[in-house]
């Protein structure tokens, strides 16, 4: 009768037991669902880049008509414009992480031939020696100039709501650029260019960005990192479920050569094999 009064609560408890593991392995599909997710977005972004980055040059109008915007599957695609550097309008966007410091990335307004204006990012320079402004800032080139430049979407103004000093901006958003240089009817708003050459080069210029990264990230290998956890939680469960019905086993079979069960220390030291060979060992030692 004792070994069924016992029956009922040890399989409510393997009952609870097994709850737990499906919960947890529910909540370690949810993680790993979403690492996968992540994992496919960056794949997409690899592509994107491979497919692009190195393309042909095509003139701006193919890429984004008048009127248009950047569609999302042209990111990283180079343009080739024709026209010349509005030098009067160039802006600094601050806080730009390049060489181990918070830079400066060096924003002018590039007017094409056909009247159109592209905000292109000439690369980054670093705060001056002694005040956090450039000590010098590489002017754009003079007069009529070729720009190849690959096409980036604009970015959003920062949630944060901070704003820039005079000649400065947050962020590259050109709403932001319009409302200083007065650019507002003119200024493409969807995109913006980052510069590859110019022609004619000048003599200086900023340092120029580096290429995305090609590092697909650690999402797969967390993906099944989760799953392997919701794996373990079962065999975890099953170790414990096992180890009980065992030692309910040893000690029925205690009861039945009417000897008391004795009293269950850690794991470790309830289980027989190394009781004996404790036995063993202490026999040696006399």
């Amino acid at each position: 009768m004792s070994g069924r009064r016992d029956a009922a609560p040890a399989a409510v408890r393997w009952t609870a037991y097994v709850a737990v593991a499906i919960v947890f392995a529910i909540a370690c599909g949810f993680l790993s669902n979403w690492q996968f997710t992540r994992n496919a977005d960056r794949s997409a972004q690899l592509e994107l880049v491979d497919r692009n980055y190195d393309a042909d040059p095509v003139p701006l109008a193919e890429v984004i008509p008048e009127g248009g915007a950047l569609d999302p599957a042209d990111e990283w695609r180079p343009v080739a414009l024709e026209g010349e550097y509005l030098a009067g309008q160039q802006l600094l966007v601050r806080n730009r992480p390049h060489g181990g410091t918070a830079a400066f990335e060096v924003l002018v307004p590039f007017r094409l031939d056909d009247g159109r204006v592209l905000l292109i990012d000439r690369g980054w320079v670093r705060p001056g020696e002694s005040q956090p402004l450039p000590d010098t800032v590489p002017a754009p080139p003079e007069g009529e100039v070729t720009v190849i430049a690959r096409l980036r979407p604009a970015e959003a103004v920062p949630a944060s709501g901070r704003s820039a000093p005079d000649g400065q901006v947050p962020s590259i958003t050109p709403d932001l650029v319009a409302a200083q240089t007065g650019l507002d009817g003119v200024l493409e708003r969807s995109a913006y260019g980052v510069m590859v050459t110019e022609d004619p080069a000048p003599a200086t210029r900023p340092e120029a960005l580096t290429a995305p990264s090609d590092d697909p990230g650690p999402y797969l290998s967390y993906a099944i990192q989760w799953i392997l956890f919701a794996v373990m939680g079962f065999v975890f469960i099953g170790y414990v479920i096992r180890t009980e019905r065992r030692h309910r086993r040893e000690d029925a079979e205690d009861r039945a050569k009417g000897v008391e069960p004795r009293e269950r220390k850690p794991a470790r030291r309830t289980d027989r094999d190394m009781e004996e060979e404790d036995s063993i060992l202490d026999g040696a030692g006399r």
